[in-house]
């Protein structure tokens, strides 16, 4: 049976933003978790009550997104999101997948070529589709991501150019906005740029990259971010998923 869209997951976002209700998202890389830190990270995100898993890296294969899939689904119900860094990072073991247009640079290929040479699979996936403006912001350093994709993030100090990015992609029909400092990025997202960017879009907007204390992510949420996404910090001390989750969740409307 052919994909007909479904919106679950989304229209769940959607509703959560509307309520003002902030969520938190674990983001997992397959290549970087022990399975030791594994099995950590899932039981402390049940108790921390998190929101969604992001599973996605720059360089893992099919064969280790399956085994954290499954590994998850036998432990708990908490959605699973692909968030690719490639082609070959896709399963039909997920439940959504952003569907990452990369509108902060100027690399056809991950603005509409990989797209085209994904979509016969995701087609016929049972997987959630959600179209997604992926935006690069300069953490301080140079990210995986950025060299991966041979792009220049947008400057951390623009927050003119990071808006009226995000208005184009919204413009293009993309459902959520995902903005990334990038994996080990020295600075987080300034404040005023969320700010800015959640007060110049409808959509979602998601906030990820050098987040490294509860604090930080506490300040995402409440400048303007509806998910906060937080992956290093975890995988060096699962712990503090709970006082993540915590910060996050506290700072939504009452």
């Amino acid at each position: 049976m052919c994909n007909t869209m479904k919106d679950t997951l989304y229209q769940n976002i959607l509703k959560d933003k509307k309520a003002g209700k902030k969520s938190f998202v674990c983001l997992l890389d397959p290549d970087k978790l022990s399975l030791t830190n594994v099995d950590d990270v899932i039981r402390l995100s049940i108790e921390a009550k998190v929101d969604y898993f992001f599973i996605g890296g720059s360089l893992i294969i099919n064969l280790m997104l399956d085994e954290l899939i499954t590994n998850i689904k036998k432990q708990c119900d908490i959605p699973i999101i692909l968030f690719p860094g490639g082609t070959n990072q896709l399963s039909y073991r997920a439940d959504a997948l952003l569907y990452l247009s990369l509108i902060s640079g100027r690399n056809p290929d991950l603005l509409i070529g990989k797209h085209v040479e994904t979509a016969p699979f995701l087609k016929v996936s049972p997987l959630e589709i959600i179209s997604t403006g992926y935006m690069l912001i300069d953490g301080g350093v140079p990210t995986t991501v950025s060299y991966m994709s041979n792009t220049y993030p947008i400057p951390r100090n623009k927050n003119d150019i990071a808006a009226t990015t995000a208005i184009a992609g919204e413009y293009l029909g993309m459902k959520l906005m995902y903005m990334d400092a990038g994996s080990g990025a020295k600075y987080p997202i300034d404040d005023s740029m969320v700010e800015t960017v959640s007060m110049s879009v409808e959509c979602p907007l998601i906030i990820g990259g050098g987040l490294k204390t509860p604090e930080l992510c506490e300040a995402k949420a409440k400048a303007g971010a509806d998910l906060v996404v937080v992956g290093d910090a975890i995988e060096k001390n699962p712990q503090l998923v709970l006082e993540m989750a915590a910060a996050v969740h506290g700072a939504s409307k009452k």
